[in-house]
Formats: structure tokens, sequence, C-alpha cells
């Protein structure tokens, strides 16, 4: 006869399994980005940084990237075909999108020359040139990202990057502060570091500062 205790005794597995989701939840983005960062191709972005102090989240730079402009989009071979897919597929038109990114001819440039965006399209390219690679991006409300937007300055470099970030900002003759990202098959990326450059040609001098 099975006691009233012993038939209110859950299976282990009920036990067990919350948890196991609970970990891979857990450990799902930092793996996704370390799997960037390990299988990735280096890629140059050019930005503008802008809004140095966040009230909320303490001091981090928000990088405004050149592919974020709607207006860089639009200008790409590709957008319109991308806006009639959006128009004719509503429901799957979630605002995601790839990005084909073309490396500068000069490869050994101090600091580095950024990539060109070169089309738009909302399926993963396939059959991509040796010198390409897609990255994946969102539109939500007329706002481009792709999950590189912000940087938290270290502590102990605050004042420095902060005061050369300024300065860069102030000069419009300096040259464009550059991010390197890491750009998996699938389009995620993850920021690897920054370049920031001040003075004229004859004595520039290149800031690099790692994420």
């Amino acid at each position: 006869m099975t006691t009233l205790s012993a038939s209110r005794t859950l299976p282990i597995w009920r036990f067990w399994l919350p948890l196991v989701c609970q970990a891979a939840l857990i450990l799902a983005i930092p793996s996704q980005a370390l799997y960037t960062q390990i299988t990735g191709r280096t890629v140059i972005l050019k930005t503008v940084p802008v809004d140095p102090y966040d009230l909320l989240r303490g001091y981090s730079v928000t990088l405004n990237y050149d592919i974020s402009q709607m207006s860089t989009l639009q200008r790409l071979p590709g957008w319109a075909e991308f806006e009639k897919q959006a128009r004719m597929n509503p429901d799957v038109a979630s605002g995601s999108f790839y990005l084909v990114l073309q490396a500068p001819k000069t490869a050994d440039a101090k600091p580095p020359q950024h990539w060109q965006a070169i089309r738009i399209s909302r399926d993963r390219p396939a059959n991509l040139a040796e010198n390409q690679v897609s990255l994946r991006g969102q539109i939500s409300n007329n706002t481009v990202q792709y999950g590189l937007e912000r940087y938290y300055i270290p502590e102990d470099q605050r004042d420095e990057i902060n005061q050369n970030i300024n300065a860069a900002q102030a000069n419009r003759a300096s040259q464009p502060i550059v991010v390197a990202v890491k750009v998996d098959a699938q389009g995620h990326a993850v920021p690897l570091s920054f370049w920031v450059t001040l003075g004229k040609a004859s004595a520039k001098q290149t800031y690099h500062y790692q994420f």
C-alpha cells in the first residue's frame, strides 16, 4: 500500500530541470559572446561617441556608428528590397537585417581604417567575398542597433578617456574614432577596443583602449 508521503514525493528531475534551464539562460549570452570572440573576424567601424555620462549606469560612452544612421542604410543597395519585404511580411518583419561590410584596401594603417557598408538585406547573405563580412542589426522605431552601442569606462582611465574623447569631438580635423569588433559567421558581434587620434598629421597622437 502506498503511503500519503510517498505519493507526494516529487521526481528528482522536477527539481533539477528548472535549475538546469536557469543555468542555461544565464550562460547563453556569455557563451555567445565568447564564441563570437573566438571564431569571429576583426572588423573596424567608424563611430562618434556621445553622452559620455549616463546618470543611470555610471560612466559610459554611447557609441553612435556611421552604420547606425538610417540615412546611411537607406542609401545602400538592397534597401528598396528590404523595405518591400517588410511591407509584404509585417509579421516576419521584426526589423532585423544584415549589413555587408567590406575591408579597406590598406590593411596596415595606424590607427586602422574603417570598413565600408556596401549592401543591406533581410536574409543573411551567402557567398561573400574574402574581404567581406555580414553584420546582423536591428531596426526599431527608426533606431538601429548592433549590440555594440555602449562602452563602460574603466574607473582608473575615466578622466583620460573622457578628456581625449572630448578633445577629439571638439576638433573636427581629427581622424574619426574607430572601434574594433569581432563578427562571427552568423553576424553576431562583440566590441574589442577603440582608437582615439588627436592632433594634426605631423604631430598626431593615437590612444588605444580595450573594452
